[in-house]
């Protein structure tokens, strides 16, 4: 016999489309930081489930915050 599968999958949402964010400020570094991993690299639309116009637009806030020294390009533990 199999087991019944019971959990469902959390839906993802874009955080940008529900609460109206429409500029990304390459200075609030804090906010940029829940967009990164542990070693500083982008995390995927698949997993952070941003849409296609606002993960561009965090990959370019999060360059400019790392050609500006506000983010490091590479690090051990960011979190």
């Amino acid at each position: 016999m199999t087991a019944i599968k019971s959990d469902k999958r959390v839906k993802k949402f874009c955080r940008f489309k529900k609460y109206g964010i429409r500029y990304i400020d390459y200075k609030d570094v804090e906010f940029l930081k829940k967009f990164l991993n542990e070693q500083g690299k982008l995390l995927p639309r698949r997993i952070t489930g941003n849409s296609l116009k606002y993960q561009r637009k965090v990959s370019d806030a999060v360059k400019k915050a790392r050609q500006m020294a506000l983010l490091p390009y590479v690090t051990d533990l960011l979190k």
